[in-house]
């Protein structure tokens, strides 16, 4: 059954052998799929796919290119994987908690619910869990940002445009007016189009929460940890970069200024 979550959006639940899968019927044709739904998420599936390195250890992710209903579609296709000490404890498996609490399921309808409030956000595609006793593996297809680069690979040389932070801290400071939580917010979950636009990826985890000073700072210094990390604040004029980004985010969200 399809579901209406806002104009251009939809999502539809289909029952697998062994789990289930959400996706947009109008962007995937998932009955014209000869071997089966569960093709769509493997990327020999795809007309063309290639394999980029997961960061933090976290797996790795497709770049695919494909036919989508209305025409062709640009997707990255993600496998849920665990990282740090649990990564050598579960690997990819997480505890099965019921379909709703399930990694993939939760991200696609937080997605959904981002693009219906006009956030840059790419679209989710389609989500599907696999159950083995008591736990779940994962998968997620999410639209590509055509021509986009991550903040991370426009540095250091990003640090020297003034207008891109600016830019970039009015963006976050409408989703975190929004309430949207960003469990791992840095510089690789960031994208910038070839108009300069900026786009937030990768919610799995987040969540929507009351607009609080709390969480919304701890996210912004959760983003200089990763710029940090990356050599940026080393690099003449960070400062002033920061801080314009800083005060785009805080007028965007409405504080007093």
């Amino acid at each position: 059954m399809a579901t209406d979550v806002g104009k251009g959006l939809r999502a539809e639940r289909r029952e697998l052998r062994d789990g289930a899968m959400q996706f947009d019927p109008d962007r995937l044709d998932v009955d014209g799929i000869a071997a089966g739904a569960d093709a769509v998420f493997d990327p020999g599936h795809w007309q063309s796919g290639s394999r980029e390195g997961g960061r933090g250890g976290r797996g790795a992710v497709w770049f695919i290119d494909g036919e989508g209903r209305d025409g062709s579609i640009k997707a990255v296709l993600r496998h849920y994987r665990r990282g740090g000490l649990m990564a050598k404890l579960m690997g990819d498996r997480y505890f099965w908690r019921g379909a709703g609490q399930s990694r993939p399921f939760h991200e696609f309808q937080l997605m959904q619910t981002l693009c219906r409030r006009g956030l840059p956000v790419p679209n989710p595609l389609a989500a599907r869990y696999r159950r083995s006793g008591l736990f779940y593996r994962g998968d997620i297809l999410i639209e590509r940002v055509p021509g986009a680069k991550t903040l991370a690979q426009r540095l250091p040389d990003a640090v020297s445009v003034l207008e891109l932070w600016s830019r970039l801290g009015e963006t976050l400071g409408r989703f975190q007016r929004a309430g949207a939580f960003h469990a791992d917010l840095n510089a690789h979950n960031i994208l910038f189009d070839r108009e300069g636009g900026s786009w937030v990826i990768d919610f799995d985890r987040g969540q929507i929460l009351r607009p609080a000073a709390g969480w919304q700072d701890a996210n912004l210094t959760r983003l200089l940890r990763s710029l940090t990390k990356l050599g940026a604040a080393k690099v003449e004029g960070f400062d002033v970069a920061w801080v314009a980004l800083v005060s785009a985010c805080r007028r965007a969200r409405g504080d007093a200024v």
